[in-house]
C-alpha cells in the first residue's frame, strides 16, 4: 500500500511527464521508496510498477541497473569503490582490499553496528582521480589512498559517537 505522503510525491514526479509517458517517472519513484524504507524491496517495486503501469520486471531492471538503488537494507554510510578498468589500473581494487581489511567485512556486506557497507561500483567518471568511491550516492571522493581511508573511517565512526 502506498502511503498519501508517497501517492502525493509520485504524482508530483508523475506530473512533470505527458500522461501517456508517466512511466519516465519511475527513477524518481525508486528513490522517494528509497528515502521513505531506506531500500528498494520487491513489494515497493511491484507497487512502483502498478502506479506507473508498467511491468514489474520492467522496474526492477532499473533497480538492479542502477548501484544508487539498494535492494537490501545498508549501512549508515555505504561505500561504492569504482573497480572499473582503468581505476584497477590506477590501485582501485587494492583501496577495496584495504577498505575491506580496515571494516572486517568483504564486498557486498555491512558491518555489524549496521554502519558501513562497502560495495564496488561501475565507472564514476572520474579515472583520472582514482582510486575513487562515492559515499551514501552522495559525495565523490578522489585520490584515496590508504591513509585518506582510514581517516574517512575513523572520521564518519567518530561522527556517529
Amino acid at each position: 500500500m502506498i502511503s498519501e505522503k508517497t501517492q502525493a510525491l509520485f504524482d508530483r514526479e508523475v506530473a512533470k511527464y505527458p500522461s501517456d509517458q508517466k512511466q519516465s517517472a519511475v527513477m524518481a519513484c525508486l528513490q522517494i521508496v528509497q528515502q521513505e524504507q531506506g531500500f528498494v524491496s520487491a513489494e515497493s517495486e511491484r507497487l512502483v510498477a502498478e502506479y506507473l503501469g508498467m511491468a514489474p520486471i520492467a522496474v526492477h531492471e532499473v533497480t538492479t541497473f542502477y548501484n544508487m538503488y539498494n535492494q537490501r537494507p545498508v549501512g549508515k554510510y555505504k561505500f561504492n569503490v569504482c573497480t572499473n578498468l582503468p581505476c584497477q589500473l590506477r590501485d582501485g581494487a587494492k583501496a577495496l582490499h584495504h577498505l575491506e581489511q580496515k571494516l572486517g567485512i568483504v564486498m557486498g556486506e555491512t558491518t555489524a553496528d549496521g554502519l558501513f557497507t562497502l560495495q564496488q561500483s561501475e565507472c564514476l567518471g572520474a579515472c583520472a582521480d582514482s582510486p575513487v568511491m562515492l559515499v551514501n550516492d552522495i559525495h565523490m571522493c578522489s585520490f584515496m589512498s590508504n591513509e585518506k581511508l582510514d581517516q574517512l573511517v575513523d572520521g564518519l565512526k567518530l561522527a556517529k559517537a
